[in-house]
């Protein structure tokens, strides 16, 4: 009887994973993994393509906003319903998941201390990938600028890192250790998911992100918490976004997409 309650509950959590993935990175892996076929398999050489991120979505200012900051705000669904698949009477899934202002300090310092490790080596692996034709151009911020566009690309930047933390760190490492996987096995498995979504930016892009999703999961495992995490990416990705337009002065030839 307790064999099969719990056969029971582990088909019900796989199914509830299968599904908030689904709705969610799950899906952005697929889709991903669609989109490296096609550009591997085009007639124009990886190198030569670009992927664009944050592009505009109407010629008209007030529309192109309105999608923008609608298409963000509906993109954190996905959080909302992980938290709330883990809210538990008397628990909450902040705390579960260490994503409180428990200890501030601490979180941004462990922040700022992740950013170095991550950040450098990755524009590293960028630049390199690049380089060496297995990278395509990525396209941060080619929004037109206006007065809201660095609020956006911020707001963007937010949205990024409590969906990729929250989900595949918080809310799939709590699930997989409730299923009974071992610590390693949940890292590699996140790190892999991690690395598939951005499967769209070329091979390098796969590997820098396998190697940061495993970075990621060890600190998650060491201090339970989501917050340092969330902080690096978001202090990532507005650096990427907002510092894109100084990054392509400095290396054109690098960075600029190929005509």
């Amino acid at each position: 009887m307790i064999a099969s309650l719990r056969g029971s509950r582990n088909a019900r959590l796989y199914w509830e994973i299968g599904i908030a993935l689904a709705l969610s990175l799950g899906a952005s892996a697929v889709y991903s993994i669609v989109s490296i076929v096609a550009r591997l398999t085009d007639v124009t050489p990886l190198a030569e393509q670009s992927a664009t991120l944050n592009g505009s979505q109407s010629p008209r200012e007030w529309l192109d906003f309105t999608y923008q900051f609608l298409g963000i705000t509906f993109g954190l669904a996905a959080v909302a319903l992980v938290l709330f698949l883990l809210w538990r009477p008397g628990q909450s899934p902040f705390s579960t998941l260490g994503f409180d202002l428990t200890r501030p300090g601490r979180d941004v310092l462990g922040g700022f201390g992740l950013l170095l490790v991550i950040g450098i080596p990755g524009l590293a692996l960028y630049l390199a990938g690049r380089a060496f034709g297995f990278t395509v151009a990525v396209v941060p911020s080619p929004l037109d600028t206006f007065w809201w566009t660095i609020p956006i690309l911020v707001f963007a930047a937010l949205k990024a890192a409590l969906v990729e933390e929250l989900i595949a760190v918080g809310y799939l490492f709590t699930r997989l250790r409730e299923l009974g996987w071992s610590t390693w096995t949940i890292i590699l498995s996140s790190a892999v998911l991690r690395g598939s979504y951005h499967l769209y930016q070329g091979v390098g892009p796969f590997f820098g992100n396998v190697a940061m999703g495993v970075v990621f999961g060890w600190c998650y495992t060491r201090w339970g918490r989501t917050m340092p995490l969330v902080v690096t990416h978001w202090l990532l990705d507005i650096l990427s976004f907002v510092g894109y337009p100084l990054a392509l002065a400095w290396w054109p030839g690098l960075l600029a997409p190929t005509s």
